[in-house]
Formats: structure tokens, sequence, C-alpha cells
């Protein structure tokens, strides 16, 4: 079985509205399991304003975590995953990719790390993200190959064991979770000072 972290063939990035808040922010992703607050990184601007566009949107609410992988992550953010068709989990988006922000000199495939899914490199020779397809890695070591291959632009910072719990749901031979497992998103502004003191987490 191929550990890609693949998703259809998209149309040419149509950037967001642009994003020049330098204001630290969390992500609440909420599931049946327990809550993941992710951070996403200012070095990698272009996803992390697309993200944020997406969650302000409400975009990613009643989504689901559509492919599971223990020992390597789990992956979302398909709109297509909310409607009673299971079998076309997976090949939705918001209609367009994101440029490559790899830089593997400052993000990496840590347990934790959200990255961006995207098609695959015979397809995508640009490494050009999904527009709204995303997954954690539930271990660093299982998804440290993917290094320099996806966009690594955020990390949990609190609840990578919620990610580490729905990994081991039971799935089918697809890897496509037996029962549906959805999320929701917000947007919790935070200061540089609120998240060392509450979370012990360093923002750049």
């Amino acid at each position: 079985m191929s550990q890609n972290t693949s998703c259809k063939q998209e149309d040419p990035y149509v950037p967001p509205p642009q994003d020049t808040s330098t204001k630290d922010t969390l992500l609440l992703l909420s599931t049946s399991f327990g809550n993941m607050y992710m951070y996403m990184y200012k070095g990698t601007p272009l996803h992390r304003a697309n993200f944020h566009k997406l969650v302000s949107e409400g975009f990613y609410n009643e989504t689901e975590f559509h492919r599971i992988i223990p020992g390597f992550m789990i992956q979302g953010g398909d709109p297509l995953t909310k409607d009673d068709n299971r079998s076309n989990d997976g090949t939705g988006g918001p209609g367009y990719t994101i440029p490559a922000e790899i830089n593997t000199s400052k993000y990496t495939h840590i347990t934790g790390a959200v990255a961006a899914a995207r098609i695959g490199n015979q397809q995508n020779p640009q490494r050009a993200s999904s527009g709204s397809q995303f997954y954690i890695s539930v271990d660093g070591a299982g998804t440290a190959q993917l290094d320099g291959e996806y966009t690594v632009f955020g990390q949990v910072i609190k609840g990578v064991e919620v990610a580490q719990t729905i990994v081991q749901q039971p799935r089918n031979g697809k890897d496509l979770p037996n029962d549906r497992i959805k999320m929701t998103i917000k947007i919790l502004p935070k200061t540089h000072n609120e998240l060392k003191d509450e979370f012990d987490f360093d923002a750049e």
C-alpha cells in the first residue's frame, strides 16, 4: 500500500485576500474524540492565509477525517465528505491548489505536524498543495520520509493524542474509517505571551 497523501488534480492557485496579520493565532479543531489546538507557521504565508480564510468561512465544519493510517497520519479537509457518498471521499477541494512552501530547514514532519495533501509528482512536479486537504502526522518517525515532498505549514501544540486515537479507529481496505469522524475548526486569537503561558509554546 502506498503511503502518499494524494488527492485529485485541481485548478491553478487563486490567492485569497492578502493576510498581512502578524498576530499569533490558534485553531481549535474539535472532534468527538477530543480537541486539537493547531498553530499555523508564519513562514508559510500562503498556506497560513488560505487555511485561516477557509476556517473563517466555516469551510471545514462537518467535513471528516477520511483517511487514517496507523503509524503514519490522519487526513481530512475534503468538502465531499459532507455528503452521503463515501466513495468520493478524498477527491474534493475548493477548486485550486497552493504553491509549495517547503522549507525543511525549519519545518519537518515531527509528531503533530500539520501538512498539505497533494497529488503525486508525476502530475504535479511543482509539489503544489491541495487547496483544503491536510494531514496530521501521528508519528514523526513514520512520516519523516515526506520531508521535502509536502508543505508542512503548522503544528498541533496540544491534543496530538486525539489524532493518535483517531488513527486507531477501525477502517476499511482503503483506509476510510468505518464510522464517520467529523470535525469543526474555529479561530482562537492568542498573543505570543498567551501561547507561552497557556500552551508552553514559543511562536515564531
